[in-house]
């Protein structure tokens, strides 16, 4: 069985920084893509970013240059660094495998909350 952990989130001030993390447990053995993803109240999921199995990212526009998402294979970890953070950066913050044709994993979300 597959599980998706979260942790990382937090309170940070405005400018600040946080690294998530992202911890798998059990095998998937075709995936397409690994990605974070974050949803306020009252709004739909959006991609913040994702890595393509093969090695190619992608970045919400919003997020470019701030954000850097990075795998570690071999601890089946998938990270988040999110540098000058911005209070419309507030969300739950959401880790997903998109499996070619099949079903997605999600983890249960952490909180990232930027305020002063």
């Amino acid at each position: 069985q597959v599980q998706l952990v979260e942790s990382g989130g937090g309170l940070v001030q405005p400018g600040g920084s946080l690294r998530l993390s992202c911890a798998q447990s059990g095998n998937i053995f075709s995936v397409y893509a690994w990605g974070w993803y974050r949803q306020t109240p009252g709004k739909r999921r959006e991609l913040v970013a994702r890595i393509i199995n093969g090695g190619s990212t992608n970045y919400a526009d919003s997020v470019k240059g701030r954000f850097t998402i990075s795998r570690d294979s071999a601890k089946n970890a998938l990270y988040l660094q999110m540098n000058n953070l911005k209070p419309e950066d507030t969300a739950v913050y959401y880790c997903n495998i998109d499996q070619p044709g099949g079903v997605d994993f999600w983890g249960q979300g952490t909180q990232v909350t930027v305020s002063s």
